[in-house]
């Protein structure tokens, strides 16, 4: 049996699958101010249910880190940057207080061209210490091709300050782009203690039902983490809700479908593209706020738009706010919604209808309108907006590689044509959408709890990206930060290949990756290094990968996999 859990920003719902089908499902409010209580709230229903039974394991996506990171509410930490030579340091604004720049440098192949000095480094331990800091990232530029340079540093802060918590650059993400790093680096850091309370909190609860499964957390590429490693980078569940609205579609529609994913909700609308079968990723990473980081993520967006969206009229212009005052009126609230004008138009049956009336009625005597023309242009502007959102989308979505590649092997121009929509709002909003848009709308069963079983049938995944340089021996794996000389030599690109799928799958195995599970080569790249008119040396670089999905055994809709 499978449990999948979803922290949503109105609800938080849970699902039990048993036996490749949805053998439970529970809807409960989420309090933002204790999303751990959110959770248990649905999930102890369905742990009442198992009883005894016994669970392969426990998938949650979690709205925590991004709204901490939305509100703030992050710890503080110093920064200490090691750029070496190029772009003035000044020129970065990582809106951090407390940040120390240091010389010394690193080259792109991993070669010391400028040492640090030990007096700048003291000097910023001692400046660390008086800010009364408790944590420092460590950042510089190419740590991720040698780390010597951050992990002296990070020695002589263990020396001298050993209570201070330390994340090192190359710890957090080996992948080129320095100040992508600095932000993921920051986030990781800021964001630790809260997430190890929470999963902390939720162990506690499960070892008091009895409940020893592994229990994972879904990852903003589709791929899920073992809690207790998502504790040492939390920042990689940021966007986990959009990840399992995407994987929720995957399971509940046609094996290759091609289609735009709807999540409406009643705090935020999110979409999402999946082509051929497979959601499309963001190849600059995820971005929070106007910030990039270094975050493998699918290439998504979220609308601050949904059915518990506050409505307001100023000048006798109706405006759809970015924010909810609670829930829609017609579900006890406090003021009229966009469900209280589905429910009004009999799109819905959610909700009091007479309570839905009334909202329609006081939003009408501020409009001068009927609550028919009111409850209509509630729903022509929700309908605006978001068909707005996803042509906006498109244009982003047509600038990703993979998408250009799809588009390539479709041998025309061509968008797809089916929107799929999940969330509880979704199958009153699509018909209207299908008729603004001329699309295809679909909102399958299940559809009200989609993310828990996106979150509960997520794959293990795991993507490597391995760099080798024969004329040095040696290679370093950018996602994981190692860096190791070479046991023998690689005569051709072949020989790099081989070597790093072997590796992938033995890293795969320690997951929980099904060793008959074969990776896939993402790409594959040769270099020749010349001096003196002669070749010394070559480049490699490959990078393999167990993709995101869906489990195999999931067998429910069987017709729609067929």
């Amino acid at each position: 049996m499978l449990i999948g859990l979803d922290v949503g920003g109105t609800f938080t719902d849970a699902v039990l699958i048993d036996k490749g089908a949805v053998v439970r499902k529970i809807k409960f409010p989420t309090y933002p101010e204790d999303l751990f209580k959110s959770l248990m709230n649905a999930l102890e229903p369905i742990l009442e249910t198992v009883a005894n039974r016994s669970i392969q394991r426990i998938v949650t996506s979690t709205t925590l880190i991004t709204n901490m990171i939305a509100t703030n509410n992050v710890d503080p930490v110093g920064l200490v940057l090691i750029p070496g030579p190029g772009r003035n340091p000044s020129t970065y604004n990582f809106e951090v207080p407390h940040t120390f720049v240091l010389s010394g440098a690193i080259n792109y192949r991993g070669k010391e061209i400028d040492s640090l000095k030990d007096s700048e480094i003291i000097s910023c331990i001692e400046q660390v210490k008086q800010a009364g800091l408790r944590r420092v990232a460590i950042v510089g530029k190419f740590s991720q091709r040698n780390k010597t340079h951050e992990q002296t540093v990070a020695n002589l802060f263990a020396k001298h300050c050993p209570d201070i918590r330390l994340v090192l650059g190359h710890q957090v993400s080996s992948q080129l782009n320095f100040p992508r790093r600095v932000v993921t680096s920051l986030l990781t850091l800021a964001t630790q203690d809260k997430f190890r309370d929470f999963y902390d909190q939720l162990s506690t609860a499960l070892s008091q039902h009895g409940i020893d499964a592994p229990l994972y957390i879904l990852k903003a590429d589709g791929g899920t983490l073992p809690f207790e490693q998502a504790v040492r980078r939390p920042v990689e569940t940021i966007f986990s809700g959009p990840a399992a609205s995407t994987l929720g579609v995957l399971a509940l529609t046609p094996a290759g479908q091609t289609s735009v994913v709807l999540d409406v909700g009643g705090t935020t609308t999110d979409l999402a593209l999946i082509l051929s079968g497979r959601p499309l990723l963001a190849s600059r990473g995820a971005r929070i706020e106007q910030r990039l980081t270094q975050v493998r993520a699918f290439s998504t967006k979220s609308v601050a738009l949904g059915g518990d969206s506050m409505l307001r009229v100023d000048n006798g212009n109706l405006q759809i706010l970015p924010r909810r005052a609670g829930p829609a009126y017609c579900l006890g609230g406090p003021e009229p919604t966009p469900t209280d004008a589905m429910r009004y138009s009999g799109l819905t049956d959610i909700g009091d209808a007479q309570r839905a009336s009334e909202a329609m009625k006081l939003l009408g005597g501020t409009l001068d309108l009927s609550p028919d023309k009111a409850a209509s242009l509630v729903l022509d502007q929700m309908v605006k907006r978001i068909t707005g959102e996803i042509q906006a989308m498109f244009l982003a979505w047509e600038e990703e590689p993979a998408y250009r590649i799809w588009e390539l092997l479709q041998k025309q121009k061509v968008r797809p044509q089916n929107i799929v929509g999940i969330g509880g709002s979704a199958p009153a909003i699509l018909p209207l959408l299908g008729q603004a848009t001329g699309c295809r709308t679909l909102a399958p069963e299940h559809h009200e709890v989609a993310n828990a079983i996106g979150a509960a049938l997520a794959r293990v995944t795991l993507r490597l990206t391995f760099h080798f340089d024969t004329e040095r021996n040696y290679y370093f794996i950018e996602e994981t930060g190692l860096q190791e000389k070479l046991s023998g030599q690689l005569s051709s690109l072949a020989d790099a290949e081989q070597f790093s799928i072997s590796s992938i799958k033995q890293a795969g195995e320690q997951l929980g990756i099904a060793p008959l599970a074969e990776p896939e080569l993402v790409y594959s790249e040769m270099f020749n290094m010349v001096r003196g008119w002669q070749t010394t040396g070559r480049l490699y670089d490959v990078c393999v990968q167990f993709p995101p999905g869906i489990q195999e055994n999931w067998t429910e809709g069987a017709e729609h996999h067929a």
